[in-house]
Protein backbone atom coordinates (compact mmCIF):
# COMPACT_ATOMS: atom_id res chain seq x y z
CA UNK A 1 0.00 0.00 0.00
CA UNK A 2 1.49 3.38 -0.99
CA UNK A 3 2.19 5.79 1.91
CA UNK A 4 -0.39 8.45 2.67
CA UNK A 5 0.81 11.78 1.27
CA UNK A 6 1.44 14.46 3.93
CA UNK A 7 -1.10 17.21 4.39
CA UNK A 8 -0.25 20.48 2.66
CA UNK A 9 0.75 23.33 4.99
CA UNK A 10 -2.41 25.10 6.11
CA UNK A 11 -2.93 28.83 6.69
CA UNK A 12 -5.26 28.82 9.69
CA UNK A 13 -5.45 32.62 9.86
CA UNK A 14 -6.54 32.88 6.22
CA UNK A 15 -9.28 30.27 6.77
CA UNK A 16 -10.73 32.17 9.71
CA UNK A 17 -10.47 35.52 7.94
CA UNK A 18 -12.25 34.22 4.83
CA UNK A 19 -15.00 32.58 6.88
CA UNK A 20 -15.66 35.72 8.91
CA UNK A 21 -15.68 37.87 5.76
CA UNK A 22 -18.53 35.71 4.46
CA UNK A 23 -20.41 36.04 7.76
CA UNK A 24 -20.35 32.28 8.29
CA UNK A 25 -20.00 30.35 11.53
CA UNK A 26 -18.03 27.08 11.87
CA UNK A 27 -21.34 25.21 11.76
CA UNK A 28 -22.16 26.72 8.34
CA UNK A 29 -18.77 25.70 6.96
CA UNK A 30 -19.11 22.16 8.30
CA UNK A 31 -22.63 21.84 6.87
CA UNK A 32 -21.47 22.98 3.44
CA UNK A 33 -18.61 20.47 3.43
CA UNK A 34 -20.96 17.65 4.44
CA UNK A 35 -23.76 18.42 2.00
CA UNK A 36 -21.96 19.85 -1.02
CA UNK A 37 -18.71 17.89 -0.92
CA UNK A 38 -19.71 14.51 0.52
CA UNK A 39 -17.69 14.66 3.73
CA UNK A 40 -20.29 13.47 6.27
CA UNK A 41 -17.88 13.30 9.19
CA UNK A 42 -16.98 17.02 9.21
CA UNK A 43 -18.27 18.86 12.28
CA UNK A 44 -17.90 22.46 13.52
CA UNK A 45 -15.21 21.13 15.87
CA UNK A 46 -13.10 20.24 12.83
CA UNK A 47 -13.38 23.77 11.47
CA UNK A 48 -12.51 25.31 14.84
CA UNK A 49 -9.50 23.00 15.26
CA UNK A 50 -8.22 23.92 11.79
CA UNK A 51 -8.54 27.62 12.52
CA UNK A 52 -6.78 27.22 15.87
CA UNK A 53 -3.94 25.29 14.28
CA UNK A 54 -4.40 22.17 16.39
CA UNK A 55 -5.38 20.15 13.32
CA UNK A 56 -4.85 20.55 9.58
CA UNK A 57 -7.22 19.47 6.79
CA UNK A 58 -6.19 16.77 4.39
CA UNK A 59 -6.03 17.38 0.65
CA UNK A 60 -9.68 16.52 -0.07
CA UNK A 61 -10.82 18.47 2.99
CA UNK A 62 -8.78 21.48 1.90
CA UNK A 63 -10.42 21.42 -1.54
CA UNK A 64 -13.89 21.21 0.02
CA UNK A 65 -13.12 23.97 2.53
CA UNK A 66 -11.94 26.23 -0.28
CA UNK A 67 -15.17 25.56 -2.17
CA UNK A 68 -17.32 26.46 0.83
CA UNK A 69 -15.28 29.62 1.46
CA UNK A 70 -15.43 30.64 -2.21
CA UNK A 71 -11.67 30.78 -2.66
CA UNK A 72 -8.94 28.89 -4.46
CA UNK A 73 -7.22 26.10 -2.48
CA UNK A 74 -3.90 27.94 -2.83
CA UNK A 75 -5.35 30.76 -0.70
CA UNK A 76 -5.56 28.34 2.22
CA UNK A 77 -2.08 26.89 1.84
CA UNK A 78 0.41 28.41 4.24
CA UNK A 79 4.15 28.79 3.99
CA UNK A 80 5.87 25.41 4.50
CA UNK A 81 7.67 25.17 7.83
CA UNK A 82 8.76 21.56 8.30
CA UNK A 83 10.79 19.22 6.12
CA UNK A 84 7.64 17.21 5.37
CA UNK A 85 5.64 20.31 4.41
CA UNK A 86 8.36 21.53 2.06
CA UNK A 87 8.41 18.12 0.39
CA UNK A 88 4.61 18.11 0.11
CA UNK A 89 4.64 21.60 -1.39
CA UNK A 90 6.95 20.32 -4.13
CA UNK A 91 4.78 17.19 -4.62
CA UNK A 92 7.78 14.92 -4.04
CA UNK A 93 7.79 11.44 -2.56
CA UNK A 94 10.01 10.72 0.43
CA UNK A 95 11.88 8.18 -1.71
CA UNK A 96 12.76 10.89 -4.26
CA UNK A 97 14.25 13.24 -1.66
CA UNK A 98 16.09 10.46 0.19
CA UNK A 99 17.66 9.22 -3.03
CA UNK A 100 18.63 12.71 -4.16
CA UNK A 101 20.45 13.57 -0.93
CA UNK A 102 22.00 10.12 -0.56
CA UNK A 103 20.16 8.82 2.51
CA UNK A 104 18.49 5.52 3.29
CA UNK A 105 14.72 5.98 3.10
CA UNK A 106 14.13 5.02 6.74
CA UNK A 107 16.81 7.45 7.92
CA UNK A 108 15.22 10.26 5.94
CA UNK A 109 11.72 9.42 7.21
CA UNK A 110 13.00 9.49 10.80
CA UNK A 111 14.33 13.00 10.18
CA UNK A 112 10.94 14.08 8.87
CA UNK A 113 9.17 12.57 11.86
CA UNK A 114 11.56 14.10 14.40
CA UNK A 115 11.66 17.46 12.61
CA UNK A 116 15.46 17.45 12.90
CA UNK A 117 17.61 17.46 9.78
CA UNK A 118 20.97 15.76 10.43
CA UNK A 119 22.49 15.61 6.96
CA UNK A 120 26.05 16.55 6.09
CA UNK A 121 26.96 19.91 4.58
CA UNK A 122 26.91 18.40 1.09
CA UNK A 123 23.57 16.68 1.70
CA UNK A 124 22.17 19.94 3.08
CA UNK A 125 23.19 21.78 -0.08
CA UNK A 126 21.47 19.12 -2.23
CA UNK A 127 18.37 19.28 -0.02
CA UNK A 128 18.17 23.05 -0.50
CA UNK A 129 18.32 22.57 -4.27
CA UNK A 130 15.80 19.70 -4.43
CA UNK A 131 13.24 21.48 -2.22
CA UNK A 132 13.99 24.92 -3.71
CA UNK A 133 14.57 26.33 -0.24
CA UNK A 134 15.07 29.99 0.44
CA UNK A 135 17.97 30.90 2.71
CA UNK A 136 15.53 31.54 5.56
CA UNK A 137 13.89 28.13 5.12
CA UNK A 138 17.28 26.42 4.85
CA UNK A 139 18.46 27.89 8.16
CA UNK A 140 15.21 26.84 9.85
CA UNK A 141 15.31 23.25 8.58
CA UNK A 142 18.98 22.80 9.46
CA UNK A 143 18.43 24.17 12.98
CA UNK A 144 20.62 27.23 12.50
CA UNK A 145 17.91 29.84 12.98
CA UNK A 146 18.35 29.53 16.76
CA UNK A 147 21.96 30.61 16.43
CA UNK A 148 20.95 33.42 14.09
CA UNK A 149 18.33 34.57 16.62
CA UNK A 150 20.99 34.78 19.32
CA UNK A 151 23.28 36.88 17.16
CA UNK A 152 20.45 39.20 16.13
CA UNK A 153 19.29 39.71 19.72
CA UNK A 154 22.82 40.63 20.73
CA UNK A 155 23.08 42.99 17.76
CA UNK A 156 19.97 44.97 18.67
CA UNK A 157 20.60 45.05 22.42
CA UNK A 158 24.31 46.03 22.26
CA UNK A 159 26.49 47.35 19.40
CA UNK A 160 25.14 46.09 16.10
CA UNK A 161 28.46 46.78 14.31
CA UNK A 162 30.14 43.95 16.23
CA UNK A 163 27.72 41.40 14.79
CA UNK A 164 27.89 42.23 11.10
CA UNK A 165 30.64 39.71 10.43
CA UNK A 166 29.20 36.70 12.36
CA UNK A 167 25.74 37.29 10.91
CA UNK A 168 27.24 37.66 7.44
CA UNK A 169 28.89 34.24 7.80
CA UNK A 170 25.47 32.66 8.26
CA UNK A 171 23.61 34.93 5.85
CA UNK A 172 25.78 35.67 2.79
CA UNK A 173 24.21 38.99 1.82
CA UNK A 174 25.93 42.10 0.54
CA UNK A 175 27.78 43.45 3.60
CA UNK A 176 26.65 47.05 3.21
CA UNK A 177 23.06 45.93 2.78
CA UNK A 178 23.31 43.73 5.87
CA UNK A 179 24.72 46.64 7.87
CA UNK A 180 21.65 48.68 6.94
CA UNK A 181 19.28 45.91 8.04
CA UNK A 182 21.02 45.44 11.40
CA UNK A 183 21.12 49.17 12.00
CA UNK A 184 17.41 49.45 11.27
CA UNK A 185 16.59 46.60 13.69
CA UNK A 186 18.84 48.15 16.34
CA UNK A 187 17.23 51.56 15.94
CA UNK A 188 13.74 50.16 16.29
CA UNK A 189 14.51 48.11 19.40
CA UNK A 190 16.42 50.90 21.09
CA UNK A 191 13.49 53.21 20.38
CA UNK A 192 11.17 50.79 22.20
CA UNK A 193 13.62 50.57 25.10
CA UNK A 194 13.91 54.34 25.36
CA UNK A 195 10.13 54.66 25.40
CA UNK A 196 9.83 52.43 28.47
CA UNK A 197 12.31 54.63 30.35
CA UNK A 198 11.02 58.07 29.37
CA UNK A 199 7.23 57.80 29.15
CA UNK A 200 5.49 58.94 32.33
CA UNK A 201 2.32 57.08 31.42
CA UNK A 202 2.70 53.70 33.10
CA UNK A 203 0.37 51.86 30.71
CA UNK A 204 2.17 53.28 27.68
CA UNK A 205 5.54 52.25 29.10
CA UNK A 206 4.26 48.75 29.81
CA UNK A 207 2.92 48.47 26.27
CA UNK A 208 6.28 49.55 24.86
CA UNK A 209 8.03 47.01 27.10
CA UNK A 210 5.78 44.22 25.83
CA UNK A 211 6.42 45.32 22.24
CA UNK A 212 10.16 45.19 22.88
CA UNK A 213 10.01 41.65 24.31
CA UNK A 214 7.81 40.46 21.45
CA UNK A 215 10.27 42.01 18.99
CA UNK A 216 13.16 40.04 20.52
CA UNK A 217 11.17 36.80 20.51
CA UNK A 218 10.38 37.23 16.81
CA UNK A 219 13.72 38.77 15.86
CA UNK A 220 14.45 36.28 13.05
CA UNK A 221 11.03 36.94 11.50
CA UNK A 222 11.64 40.70 11.66
CA UNK A 223 15.10 40.25 10.15
CA UNK A 224 13.83 38.36 7.09
CA UNK A 225 10.90 40.76 6.70
CA UNK A 226 13.35 43.67 6.40
CA UNK A 227 15.57 41.71 4.04
CA UNK A 228 12.56 40.94 1.82
CA UNK A 229 11.19 44.49 1.98
CA UNK A 230 14.43 45.96 0.74
CA UNK A 231 16.27 44.80 -2.36
CA UNK A 232 19.75 43.53 -1.57
CA UNK A 233 22.34 44.31 -4.26
CA UNK A 234 23.95 41.36 -6.06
Amino acid sequence: MPPTPPNPPFDAHAARRLRMALGMGPEHVAYGMRVSYGLPYITPDHVIAWEQGTMAPGSSELTALAGVLWCAPCELIGRPRTLREHRAARNLAAEDVAQAVGLELLDYIRMEESGEWRGTERQSAILAEVLELSLADFLTLTGLDGKLAGLLRSAVTTRWQAYVRPVNKMVPLNRRFLEGVLQELHRYYQGQLAATMTWSDGSAATEASHAGRDFLERIVEHFWARVDTNTPPP
